[in-house]
């Protein structure tokens, strides 16, 4: 039985929170302004795809008060259709995962978009709450769809040296999301009433339906589509053998997602109420609280995004959560509005920039052939997991009550992120990557090769861009061998 010791243990904790770096960091102005208009096209439309997602979903959020207020309900009863958005999204990844796998990326998305624009439509037209939530289940599996969509489009386009940052941007579209829909909400709600907020958001879906439009198909996508029609394999049978050799890797995605969905929805979904509810400030400071906080998220998954293309994914999402840990004070403990907003605004970034490194980390670790699946279905399962965070919050706090009889939702919240940040960095710590992964290379390898691991396929770039597995981050188990060769011991392969 192989054993672990504690000289080949701190080598590779130190090389996951210390790793060297030899490949100098570029300058993010020249990768952001070295993309092709091919490139550039499919990266703005993939974006766009995700923040309308952002916007149609924050919708109902915004709007709960006077939704029910037409139909004379309560707001619980209208908020019961973000649950049912959330609790069908993966239903959505999964039908348009599998779609998108193999028909193409580009057809499934402009779907996705037309869809999202006729329920927009259609909701600002509802004439009960049935109706309202009936079509905000439908959302949900369109809402489910266009992650997966969206980012192995992009994902797939992209140069492999610029995709940090383009992570880190991609997945902020949802933070850009949230401040349009807000900036809608107070621009139009007030004068035109809570269904033109509906309307008026399908002008960024058509805007992204028309830029899909133009986007070629990737040739990741033609690559792996022409080896399966060779081959005469069926989708079920490619699937049955993708389960085979990575059902641990598809579990394991599955629970750092839900992490990281716990992270995202246990700092964001109660922190308004935390505000209002138990430190007494109004509405308008609430929100411009929010305002401040997505700021933050999306500096944060930009920042840390591009750093990860150079000090790895797995230690950039470690390093964020410290962070994040280290802030939980500041976010939660002060009574004065100035340094809560600091804390608001730092936490985000922390939380945000982990996030920011999860679009590229997912789709250098899928499977060939479910780069559109793989991604979305963990992201999506993960979310129905933690969707009871906010609930749990809810419930936990107004059961601690402070001496003034209010509910303590701040030492609730510490304690769950507390605990939801350390889970996260277990489980990144564990994993593995595959930073810098060439997909047409490693894909082309694994589907004509039927190597057993994807974990082999990291050196698999060209000879021209060929760099040592130190520098770009090679797989955890590799690297713990290595030190187990340097301490005379073994190591388990698995980490």
């Amino acid at each position: 039985m192989p054993t672990i010791t504690s000289a080949s243990v701190k080598a590779y904790l130190y090389d996951t929170f210390v790793p060297k770096v030899h490949n100098k960091p570029e300058n993010p102005i020249r990768l952001l302004r070295g993309l092709n208009h091919q490139q550039r096209l499919t990266f703005a439309a993939a974006f766009m795809a995700w923040m309308v997602d952002a916007i149609d979903f924050f919708t109902v959020s915004l709007s709960a008060t006077e939704v029910a207020a037409a139909f004379g309900k309560d707001v619980s009863d209208v908020t019961s259709a973000i649950t049912t958005t959330l609790m069908l999204r993966p239903i959505g990844a999964l039908i348009f995962g599998v779609l998108a796998d193999r028909y193409g990326r580009r057809i499934p998305l402009m779907i996705d978009l037309a869809l999202f624009t006729v329920i927009e439509i259609a909701t600002g037209f509802s004439n009960n709450l049935s109706t309202f939530i009936g079509l905000r289940a439908v959302f949900g599996i369109c809402m489910g769809g266009e992650w997966g969509l969206g980012n192995a489009l992009a994902m797939e386009t992209l140069p492999h040296d610029s995709r940090g940052i383009f992570s880190g941007i991609l997945q902020e579209g949802y933070a850009a999301g949230y401040l349009i829909a807000a900036l809608i909400y107070y621009a139009a709600v007030p004068h035109l009433g809570w269904r033109a907020l509906y309307w008026i958001s399908i002008i960024p879906a058509i805007i992204s339906l028309v830029l899909v439009y133009f986007v070629p198909e990737t040739d990741v996508w033609r690559q792996n589509r022409a080896h399966s029609t060779e081959n005469h394999k069926r989708l079920y049978q490619l699937t049955l053998e993708m389960l085979k050799k990575h059902w641990l890797r598809c579990i394991y995605a599955v629970l750092l997602m839900a992490g990281f969905n716990f992270m995202s929805h246990g700092s964001q979904d109660l922190y308004p109420t935390f505000l209002k509810g138990q430190l007494g400030y109004s509405a308008s400071q609430a929100t411009v609280a929010t305002v401040i906080m997505n700021i933050g998220a999306i500096i944060g998954g930009l920042i840390v995004g591009y750093l990860s293309e150079y000090y790895g994914r797995r230690t950039m999402i470690i390093w964020a959560s410290v962070l994040g840990l280290c802030f939980l004070p500041l976010w939660m403990l002060p009574t004065s509005y100035s340094p809560l907003v600091a804390g608001a605004f730092f936490m985000q970034f922390c939380v945000q920039g982990a996030w920011g490194v999860i679009p590229v980390h997912l789709a250098e670790l899928s499977p060939p052939g479910f780069r559109s699946t793989f991604p979305g279905l963990a992201y999506q399962l993960g979310n129905l997991i933690s969707a009871s965070a906010s609930q749990i919050e809810a419930v936990a706090g107004a059961s601690h009550k402070l001496p003034n009889g209010k509910p303590n939702y701040a030492r609730v919240q510490m304690i769950l992120l507390g605990v939801v940040f350390s889970v996260v960095i277990v489980l990144t710590m564990i994993g593995t990557e595959e930073r810098g992964k060439d997909f047409m290379v490693s894909d082309d390898k694994e589907l004509n090769n039927n190597t057993e691991h994807m974990e082999d396929l990291s050196s698999s770039k060209p000879a021209a861009d060929a760099i040592d597995g130190e520098e770009k981050g090679i797989e955890s188990k590799e690297r713990m061998d290595v030190y187990v060769e340097k301490s005379d011991s073994t190591l388990p392969k698995e980490a």
